[in-house]
């Protein structure tokens, strides 16, 4: 996969349209860091990609919720503790 940073894709965006046909993904980074990925579509495809791309964002999320309850020991709460825990943020929460 090749990366793009912020500056080239603004300054020599036709020479990064070519590579992202050619490549079909690009990383655009800011400062060497990732901060977006570029992937070429077509209309008949946008929607599969969008699909896609929140499908796998879902997937992450989801695994980094795992990953935090087993670092705090939430994985092991029974349906009791969570059912208080739900109670307790309610009665919190602004009216």
């Amino acid at each position: 996969m090749d990366f793009v940073s912020v500056r080239e894709l603004r300054t020599r965006s036709a020479a990064v349209w070519k590579t992202l046909n050619r490549e079909k993904e690009l990383v655009v980074t800011s400062n060497g860091k990732p901060i977006a990925v570029l992937s070429s579509t077509t209309a008949s495809t946008l929607e599969a990609s969008l699909a896609a791309f929140r499908q796998a964002r879902a997937q992450l999320a989801v695994a980094a919720m795992q990953q935090r309850a087993q670092e705090t020991g939430a994985d092991g709460l029974s349906l009791e503790d969570i059912n208080a825990e739900i109670r307790a943020a309610r009665r919190r929460r602004p009216i």
